[in-house]
């Protein structure tokens, strides 16, 4: 989990894993965007965790795209 980002949040962090992920499975961003048919803004956002919601159909697509559960691409863990 070298490409993880986090962000604190109250009494926990999320972590952000999809960079890592995406490295892993040698699989760019452009290639992520056309076969999803996700913007580029909301992949960054998902990699950064730049974001204030989360679209349940995107992570849906990028779950069956990339064959792994949410967790494998965000996730919460209290402190």
């Amino acid at each position: 989990m070298n490409n993880v980002n986090y962000i604190k949040i109250e009494n926990g962090k999320y972590y952000f894993k999809l960079e890592d992920i995406l490295k892993k499975k040698n699989i760019s961003i452009n290639k992520l965007m056309r076969d999803t048919n996700t913007d580029f803004k909301v992949i960054k956002k998902l990699m950064t965790g730049d974001l204030a919601r989360i679209d349940i159909t995107v992570l849906a697509r990028m779950c069956d795209y990339l064959e792994c559960d949410i967790t494998d691409i965000f996730e919460y863990k209290r402190d």
